[in-house]
């Protein structure tokens, strides 16, 4: 009997994980909803050394807290790119009722298929995998100086300017990259 509760137990996690592929919601999911804690992300913000005017994009942006915050804090214009309608409509709902809607938006799309033209500083919390693939696009479209900040997943290949660790119950590491200067 051990031995089945015990096999149940291991199994659980990947049936969780299949059923939710099988979602037609989920079934294109890059990297799954979880929300920065908010002092983490007062942290990225600041590390990002955001003028007034600004843009950033937060490449998938969830329920839109980040683009929220940005613009309030930071006068900036906020991009949010998420790819489930759900968190779409929930940002969209968020920005709204804060009022930025005029300085925040979000656009319903895959973030391997964004061009950050524009971009002053992107936002990232997705994997490494997902930042490997995000990095050669970043690269083409990005000017030279914008930041990236990713929150607890680096980007292979590229050396961080600076990376933190943050104080706490629970352990966050916030890498920023800058973008270089054009090579002549």
């Amino acid at each position: 009997m051990r031995g089945v509760v015990l096999a149940a137990a291991l199994a659980a996690p990947w049936m969780a994980q299949n059923a939710l592929a099988q979602n037609s919601e989920y079934a294109n999911k890059l990297a799954p909803y979880v929300a920065s804690p908010t002092r983490v992300m007062d942290r990225m913000l600041e590390l990002a050394n955001m003028k007034p005017g600004e843009t950033l994009y937060d490449l998938g942006c969830g329920d839109g807290r980040i683009l929220i915050a940005a613009v309030e804090k930071y006068k900036v214009k906020a991009v949010g790119v998420e790819i489930s309608p759900r968190l779409v409509a929930r940002a969209k709902a968020a920005i709204a009722k804060a009022g930025v809607q005029d300085r925040a938006r979000v656009i319903q799309g895959d973030v391997l298929n964004t061009d950050p033209d524009g971009a002053d500083v992107v936002y990232l919390y997705l994997s490494t995998r997902l930042n490997e693939q995000l990095r050669p696009r970043l690269e083409a479209h990005l000017k030279p100086g914008a930041r990236v900040v990713s929150h607890d997943y680096p980007v292979p290949g590229w050396k961080p300017t600076k990376v933190e660790e943050t104080e706490g119950s629970q352990r966050h590491e916030i890498y920023l990259y800058e973008m270089p200067p054009v090579k002549q």
